[in-house]
């Protein structure tokens, strides 16, 4: 009887043991940019994407007819999240926690060199290629 009352007991924190969702939504200003997280792409503007760990990502926004922005995002854990009690969060907690992140990035619009400036960078490329024999 001791046995199956265990078993019971068992299985039910099993069925009910805790789970967390952690999902990243990434808006851009315009929308309908191609996305990227470190270096993967996940897809245009705006997106969302699950995610396992907390920390530093590398995010990259690129639409056609605006600057290409390359920026990082840290992602801070919460505090149920730290270690000795994410155990709790994790298995324990009767349900599930969603923990859901929203960034929101600006991109530049292009712009296109005037002609002068163009050519004064080319000079000044050529200046620091060209080896100079003495």
């Amino acid at each position: 009887m001791k046995r199956m009352s265990f078993s019971v007991i068992l299985v039910s924190l099993c069925v009910l043991s805790g789970c967390v969702r952690r999902t990243l939504t990434i808006n851009t200003e315009p929308a309908g940019a191609v996305v990227f997280l470190n270096d993967e792409e996940v897809g245009s503007s705006p997106v969302s994407v699950d995610f396992t760990w907390y920390g530093d990502y590398s995010v990259i926004c690129r639409k056609e007819g605006y600057q290409t922005l390359n920026t990082n995002w840290v992602v801070k854990a919460p505090w149920y999240q730290w270690p000795a009690i994410d155990f709790f969060a994790d298995v324990l907690w009767p349900g599930t926690i969603h923990d859901q992140r929203e960034a929101t990035f600006a991109l530049a619009e292009a712009t296109t060199p005037e002609p002068d400036e163009v050519l004064q960078r080319a000079e000044a490329m050529r200046r620091e290629a060209v080896f100079e024999e003495d």
